[in-house]
């Protein structure tokens, strides 16, 4: 079976490509956000606890503020209309 320049592009693209992923990852941790990076670490179960417990109390409040604008929207809203004779 003969190699074709198909199959040679193919293969030289295909290590063209490793190469780019290759040298990408070496420079992980060399950029803008490389201090960072080098600085993270998993966080303990308490931290993990202590931020969960913090966002699912921001998203309850946020949900409450959304209803109450939903219930201002459908219930006050007409109501006032109403008074004012503008509905």
């Amino acid at each position: 079976m003969k190699k074709t320049n198909e199959d040679n592009g193919i293969i030289d693209k295909a290590w063209e490509l490793q190469h780019n992923i290759e040298t990408r990852q070496k420079r992980i941790g060399k950029g803008k956000y490389g201090r960072v990076l080098k600085m993270a670490r998993k966080p303990t179960n308490e931290e993990f606890g202590k931020s969960s417990k913090i966002t699912g109390a921001g998203i309850i409040i946020i949900g409450g503020i959304g209803f109450l604008l939903f219930l201002l929207a459908t219930q006050v809203a007409p109501w006032i209309g109403e008074l004012l004779g503008l509905l």
